[in-house]
């Protein structure tokens, strides 16, 4: 492959969880042998007038959609808001309709992964409502395998539809080893998958 093909992991994270699992995506596709870009997205803003900084004060950047454009992957992931995509990472991707008519994305390989505050808060739902808009670009949506182990054995993330974690009702519980693991194979098979379509 290229020597400026990259896996764009894309994500939104407001207590830190979504931003530790896609660092752990991100050492999985590197594992593969790929570059990872970390990109973030800006908060919605919710008072007319109000502006964000272009460049954030710490943390990847936030995405454009040329980063989005340009990539060989995408690996996608956002806290759980009522069992949908938190707004943010919705308003951004809901902007990226000029890829969409142009078939940027089309048969490249994308993922998911999201963090919930309860077990049962919607992590799969969540997981679901992002892959849709991938569907629609195109996309050949990925999820986990049951080869990898850590599906049977997760008592509070994973599922076959990317990955996930359990945050906790304070979101204090950090990822564990099992969902790292999860999301690291999340990001291999992705570069994997990227690999194998470039070649």
């Amino acid at each position: 492959m290229a020597e400026d093909t990259y896996i764009l992991v894309l994500y939104y994270s407001r207590h830190g969880a979504t931003e530790t699992m896609a660092r752990q995506v991100a050492r999985g596709v590197e594992q593969q042998g790929l570059v990872a870009r970390l990109r973030t997205v800006p908060p919605v803003v919710s008072q007319a007038g109000e502006s964000l900084p272009e460049i954030p004060d710490d943390g990847p950047l936030y995405c454009s959609a040329e980063d989005l454009r340009d990539c060989a992957g995408l690996v996608m992931g956002s806290p759980t808001r009522f069992g949908n995509m938190a707004a943010p990472l919705k308003y951004f991707i809901d902007s990226t309709s000029g890829l969409w008519l142009s078939g940027a994305l089309i048969d490249k390989p994308a993922a998911v992964f999201t963090s919930t505050s309860s077990i049962h808060g919607g992590q799969e739902s969540t997981l679901l409502s992002m892959v849709l808009p991938l569907l629609h670009h195109g996309m050949l949506v990925v999820g986990l395998p049951y080869s990898e182990s850590g599906l049977m054995s997760a008592t509070s993330g994973g599922t076959p539809y990317g990955a996930s974690h359990w945050a906790g009702q304070d979101n204090s519980r950090q990822v564990d080893d099992n969902e790292a693991s999860l999301c690291r194979a999340l990001g291999k098979r992705v570069a994997r998958i990227a690999s194998g379509l470039a070649a």
